[in-house]
């Protein structure tokens, strides 16, 4: 797995790839989420989320049910 510094911040941002899966009429694209986000962020299996599209270029994907944060705010 790839790690990515963001630009203009701290964070580290991982690499994947989008697939793409057609079946006679339909087509699906997946993201594979990396194992190492889902166990720090307590992800569980059939949990909800939901894209938002900021940009052509900027995909966020929300947690429906929030969970309590295990980073202390300053």
């Amino acid at each position: 797995m790839r790690f990515s510094k963001l630009k203009n911040n701290e964070q580290v941002g991982f690499k994947v790839r989008i697939q793409k899966i057609e079946r006679g009429n339909t087509k699906s694209f997946y993201v594979n989420f990396p194992a190492a986000i889902a166990e720090a962020s307590s992800l569980e299996k059939g949990e909800v989320m939901e894209w938002f599209i900021e940009d052509r270029n900027t995909f966020v994907l929300k947690r429906i049910k929030e969970q309590p944060s295990i980073i202390s705010k300053k």
